[in-house]
């Protein structure tokens, strides 16, 4: 995915950062088991938030033991005591999120890039087909809500609303996977948080691209929303990426209230950490801090 949905580690208690890890190196671990080394390359911190989620939401304790990086020998790292079912289901979103990449890195990048993406799609290829026969109804919701992304944005559609739609629904239907058959509301709540975790994904994502999509002339639903094109004034800047900050914030303030009416048995002060501080300090990193030094290196 995006890799923006990160905790504020300083924050943590260090109890909770080595349960945090060690979710990380067994999302790594499990990758490697279920899709080969390669696979490994494609962990990501959104696809940790994933099975922590997953985890959080269980009634039995996760328990952790210590062991050995299979990438450096030498570094102790944390694991979880037995195999989660959150994490082989992490991990089929994460190979499957790679394989969407590559397909759309052979439409849109630059020489080098398609070329990359020709010597990887074997590998995309054969990991997509083993994720979507464990998960078929994953498979589908990617496949339809990342084709609807893909045509809105060769369309230009300029409606932030619209724009944010096929990835928010993505992951509401994704967190709607999460909930037992006998859960109706709780599906609902699921659903609803994770709608708005997409919405806040895809907008953060987009609000970072923007200085970087205005020089590519490439399509940025911000830029079309603020009439952004050319030379762009810092005054303009600070407007545009105030407006953005609200826009998340909105968005944000939503997923909290969804997030409110879970019960978390596990994990939960990590949870809540990622939404209400992790999520707010990238806005503020990714927004404001890092135009700043962009602006003390020119």
């Amino acid at each position: 995915m995006f890799g923006y949905i990160r905790p504020q580690t300083s924050e943590l208690l260090v109890r909770e950062y080595e349960q945090y890890k060690g979710i990380y190196c067994s999302l790594c671990k499990e990758l490697g088991k279920q899709y080969g080394i390669l696979s490994r390359f494609t962990l990501s911190y959104d696809c940790t938030f994933l099975s922590l989620f997953v985890m959080a939401r269980a009634q039995e304790c996760v328990a952790f033991r210590k062991g050995r990086c299979r990438f450096n020998p030498l570094k102790s790292c944390t694991y979880c005591g037995r195999q989660h079912p959150g994490l082989k289901f992490s991990s089929a979103v994460s190979v499957l999120m790679a394989y969407y990449k590559v397909k759309d890195d052979l439409q849109d990048s630059g020489f080098f890039g398609k070329m990359r993406s020709y010597l990887m799609l074997p590998w995309a290829c054969r990991v997509r087909k083993k994720a979507g026969k464990d998960f078929p109804q994953l498979e589908q919701i990617l496949q339809e809500t990342i084709g609807g992304q893909t045509l809105l944005e060769q369309q230009g559609v300029c409606s932030l609303d619209a724009c944010a739609e096929p990835t928010a629904q993505m992951l509401s239907r994704i967190f709607g996977l999460l909930a037992k058959e006998n859960e109706p509301d709780i599906r609902r709540v699921l659903e609803s948080f994770g709608y708005f975790l997409g919405r806040w994904v895809y907008l953060m994502d987009a609000a970072d691209d923007m200085q970087q999509d205005l020089k590519k002339k490439a399509f940025n639903p911000f830029l079309k929303h603020f009439g952004l094109a050319g030379e762009v004034s810092p005054e303009q800047w600070r407007k545009a990426k105030e407006s953005c900050n609200e826009v998340l914030n909105l968005t944000l303030s939503q997923m909290v209230g969804a997030v409110n009416l879970l019960d978390f048995p596990n994990f939960r002060p990590i949870i809540l950490n990622i939404i209400l501080q992790g999520l707010p300090n990238m806005q503020k990193k990714l927004l404001f801090e890092k135009e700043k030094h962009n602006v003390r290196s020119v």
